[in-house]
């Protein structure tokens, strides 16, 4: 499959990438090579193959929930680059 310029925007744009046109045959270059090699694999044939979740058959092994006593105030507050009393303070960020 043959990938040519109006093809290379359009993805850019979508992907919201912007490159000198210098780049534009590199990435036409790229991306045709890309689409044939699954031309490629689509030649096989995976009738039977099982598809792939997890890459291994390890399982997560995670601790049960405890219920503990919540952080008080002055503690969580030790490190806060600008605390107000009980708070964090924050850059107003809304007008």
């Amino acid at each position: 499959m043959q990938v040519d310029k109006s093809t290379i925007h359009k993805i850019a744009h979508l992907a919201r990438l912007e490159f000198d046109p210098a780049a534009e045959a590199e990435m036409m270059k790229s991306m045709t090579t890309i689409l044939d090699w699954m031309d490629k694999l689509n030649e096989l044939d995976t009738t039977g193959v099982e598809p792939l979740i997890h890459l291994s058959a390890e399982l997560n092994v995670l601790r049960e929930d405890e219920n503990k006593e919540p952080l008080p105030h002055e503690r969580g507050l030790v490190n806060a680059p600008r605390k107000d009393s009980d708070y964090f303070r924050v850059p107003k960020v809304i007008e």
